[in-house]
């Protein structure tokens, strides 16, 4: 049931052949009757494998409710959502939540970093939700923090980082499992402008290979380059989805990446 695919005819038949994901006439609704908001309206969308794209839209317009049904988060009211083969929208709540443990990485606009925990701690909570040993674990969220430029933050709670560091905890740990998919809901809103480019190059560098795709919800113009396509959505509806005519950022192979170590070597903690 889970991988059962499109309809002949559909907009979208399955995903596969350079499509990651599909949304197929997705309505999302909020509230019965008089009440009744609908936050989607017979949306059709879909994302290219290696692609990042770019959703943009004033705000209220339905764009992290559409992340949010892309990612199963959110149940569609009606309509078809297909990521990499499973019909998303077909599973039950506990195969929603292994779907997204398994293939998609979050960032948030509210960076949801768990207060108790380091850094280095919040970013390995998905590998260890995975199984992986603690030392390893431990080791690879260290090495993702230093891609982010916070390697000396490593063994600091949230409440001693500033806005813009927890943010790159958050972009460190959506990373740090290597997901196919990754959905961004204003990932460089608490950035300075080079941080923010930082980022965006890493996503392509390091995590837009292979078969997998990213999805940027964003407002932040400078940014813009960064994208391959960008999706218009205004009141519920996707006006269009065009190639990105800001794009010479990436137009150049990017450089050498160094491979993420089974076992860095260790780190001390900074008792200071």
């Amino acid at each position: 049931m889970a991988n059962s695919p499109y309809l002949p005819g559909d907009r979208c038949e399955g995903t596969g052949n350079g499509i990651a994901a599909c949304l197929h006439h997705v309505t999302k609704s909020f509230g019965v009757g008089t009440t009744e908001v609908r936050a989607l309206d017979a949306v059709d969308f879909d994302v290219r494998t290696g692609e990042l794209l770019l959703l943009v839209g004033p705000s209220g317009c339905g764009k992290t409710t559409l992340l949010s049904v892309l990612a199963g988060i959110l149940d569609a009211t009606s309509g078809d959502v297909e990521v990499f083969g499973t019909r998303v929208d077909q599973l039950d709540q506990a195969g929603k939540t292994a779907f997204r443990r398994d293939n998609i990485g979050f960032i948030f606009q509210q960076y949801n970093l768990l207060p108790t925990l380091t850094a280095a701690e919040n970013v390995a909570v998905p590998l260890l939700i995975h199984k992986e040993p603690w030392d390893k674990a431990i080791d690879k969220a260290r090495f993702y923090l230093d891609k982010v430029g916070l390697s000396d933050r490593a063994d600091f709670i949230p409440a001693s980082l500033s806005g813009g560091q927890q943010q790159r905890v958050a972009v460190a740990r959506a990373l740090v499992t290597e997901p196919r998919l990754i959905v961004c809901d204003e990932p460089t809103a608490a950035l300075d402008g080079e941080t923010g480019k930082r980022v965006l190059e890493m996503f392509r560098n390091t995590a837009l290979t292979g078969d997998r795709a990213i999805v940027v919800v964003t407002h932040d113009s400078r940014i813009f380059p960064y994208g391959d396509r960008v999706a218009e959505m205004l009141d519920g509806h996707i006006l269009s989805i065009h190639e990105n005519e800001f794009a010479p950022a990436h137009q150049h192979p990017p450089p050498p990446q160094q491979e993420a170590p089974n076992r860095p070597p260790n780190h001390s903690k900074d008792h200071s």
